[in-house]
């Protein structure tokens, strides 16, 4: 994923987020840009991308902006990524350039390369940006195990 992919995600986080707290208000690319120091220019290039791909509403003027245009529920990940940085591949044989690869005849790896490539498709498009739009500010719970009183094998014991 290029950083192209992750301010598109971070605009339509921000304008899921608007939208949540007010319904159809408009905000307009200086805002998300300050907030999440982008380039204004590079930002407003992505917004029309998604704007042309029917993801965001553009409203000119000097008191236009965007919005969203489909609930942060029915925008996944992947449909973002593969609009703003092209399909996802890990493979260049994935992409239609067997013929630039010279191990393709004897490549072993090419298959389950392609599975993973595959599960990573599926897991982008099973997240929304609602669902990445949560966890903007919701602090990481990290469990760790309790090794206490348990013996390792150079002979210390922990605890």
């Amino acid at each position: 994923m290029t950083k192209r992919a992750d301010y598109a995600l971070l605009a339509l986080s921000h304008l899921a987020l608007a939208s949540a707290d007010t319904p159809n208000r408009l905000i307009n690319t200086k805002e998300i840009a300050e907030q999440y120091d982008i380039p204004v220019e590079l930002l407003a290039k992505i917004l029309q991308i998604l704007a042309k791909n029917g993801l965001v509403a553009s409203h000119p003027g000097p008191s236009g902006g965007y919005r969203l245009l489909r609930l942060a529920t029915a925008i996944s990940v992947g449909e973002v990524v593969a609009l703003v940085d092209g399909p996802l591949s890990l493979l260049h044989c994935s992409v239609g350039q067997e013929s630039s690869c010279k191990q393709y005849s004897r490549c072993t790896i090419r298959s389950p390369l392609a599975t993973i490539e595959a599960r990573v498709k599926n897991l982008l498009d099973d997240i929304s940006i609602a669902e990445i739009s949560k966890t903007l500010d919701v602090p990481v719970e990290v469990e760790f195990e309790d090794f206490s009183g348990r013996e390792f094998a150079v002979g210390l014991t922990v605890g």
